[in-house]
């Protein structure tokens, strides 16, 4: 909404002082981020508050945990808060007619209606299980299907190709233009490109292309590649959708983790916008991508902001509204700036949580199936998954167990900003 003032005012030749900003993307990602706080710190209050007196309290089971009885009769549903956080300073602050802030917005509502519906049945209808899960999954591959087909049909989704090597002595100014060189830019195809190739973090040449998989069709491959692009992202947006949802167990957990990943993706969104920087880190250059930098700001805003009153003790719990839509949210994201290869690295403890559910289940399954069942109940895997809740029942803090996971996504962030050189 302000681009367009500030657009407006620049056609019309209304010279404001100061105006001239609004065209910065980090000037604009600035004001997103700090409006999401406020959003979140000031409104949210008045969110947590009419949700109490609807009495949209939290169902706790008794899992034997620490201080679990007292979590009962918490505010839940305060995914409304993030999502309130995450699209409006959107709205205010970014280029709407950019492909790439349209996808992000339709993911961020179609994910939080999901979980919306979740809660609600939870909540409301008194029923424990929420909304059944093949409805959840069906609504996940949903938004897939339309993630999928729109990266991959769209005439506006396009890489531009490099077409002469440059020199990597690049002094980057840290500006929103490209940054100086020391001998001159790097020379790219003036014509962008439709491609299906993404970024595999470790190989030097780090590009593949999907269409490599229907290779056998020849010719016709790159017309067919949308057989495997769209499944993969399907099952990515539905694997981390389900890992955030998985990983929001305990207090700060899910909002903590998603606000580092969400930097994480934020740089490498920046410079895979930039030519200069894309040139010098050896990777695809994406007309366009810079306007996610400002949604991602709203992001980190949002789950900042969150923490608020979601670090323990919780005021308020996100729900299936806030989980779904933050997985679902990381997981567009990587995939539209083609980085969709580290989310095992940048969501690794999403992956962690997701994985010991899953041995948890396998494991105890085969040995009730070879020893019978009480031999596995009494030899499982984990004292409980997910896996926050075996260190819970160990005896660990869920401050201390969240402090923890922070740090080691903290880490893997690292890790993944260095694949982009590492290699």
């Amino acid at each position: 909404m302000f681009y367009y003032l500030y657009l407006w005012l620049e056609k019309m030749q209304y010279h404001i002082t100061g105006m001239g900003v609004l065209k910065y993307i980090s000037f604009r990602a600035a004001l997103a981020i700090f409006v999401s706080l406020l959003i979140t710190m000031f409104f949210g209050k008045r969110i947590i508050s009419l949700i109490q007196k609807m009495q949209v309290g939290e169902t706790v089971r008794d899992l034997g945990l620490d201080g679990q009885k007292q979590k009962a009769g918490t505010p839940t549903m305060g995914g409304l808060i993030i999502l309130a956080a995450i699209i409006i300073p959107t709205l205010l602050f970014a280029n709407l007619s950019n492909i790439y802030i349209i996808l992000m917005l339709i993911s961020t509502i179609w994910l939080g209606a999901i979980g919306f519906i979740d809660d609600y049945i939870k909540v409301f209808k008194k029923d424990k299980e929420g909304l059944h899960g093949r409805f959840k999954i069906l609504g996940q591959i949903g938004i897939g299907l339309i993630v999928g087909s729109v990266l991959y049909f769209n005439s506006n989704v396009t890489i531009r190709e490099k077409i002469t090597p440059s020199n990597t002595d690049v002094i980057a100014m840290g500006v929103d233009q490209a940054p100086v060189s020391s001998t001159r830019f790097p020379e790219y195809d003036k014509t962008e490109t439709h491609s299906t190739k993404t970024t595999i973090p470790f190989v030097k040449n780090n590009e593949f292309d999907y269409a490599v998989i229907v290779g056998f069709l020849g010719d016709k491959a790159k017309d067919w590649a949308w057989l495997i692009f769209i499944p993969i992202v399907i099952f990515i947006i539905t694997a981390v959708s389900n890992g955030a949802n998985v990983t929001d167990g305990i207090d700060g957990l899910t909002a903590g983790t998603s606000a580092v990943i969400g930097v994480v993706l934020g740089i490498l969104a920046y410079v895979s916008g930039n030519m200069v920087f894309a040139d010098y880190l050896n990777i695809i250059y994406i007309p366009d991508t810079g306007e996610l930098v400002i949604f991602i700001a709203a992001f980190i805003g949002a789950c900042v902001g969150f923490l608020w009153y979601n670090a323990f003790p919780a005021q308020v719990f996100m729900g299936d509204t806030g989980s779904l839509a933050l997985g679902g949210i990381i997981a567009v994201f990587a995939i539209a700036i083609r980085k969709e290869l580290l989310i095992p690295i940048i969501c690794g403890v999403f992956l962690i949580e997701s994985i010991s559910v899953i041995l948890q289940v396998t494991v105890f399954k085969y040995r009730k199936k070879k020893m019978g069942i009480e031999f596995a109940r009494a030899n499982r895997l984990f004292l409980m998954a997910p896996l926050h809740h075996h260190y819970q029942k160990k005896g660990m803090h869920e401050s201390k167990i969240v402090f923890r996971f922070l740090i080691v996504t903290i880490m893997l962030g690292v890790l993944a900003i260095v694949t982009l050189k590492l290699r």
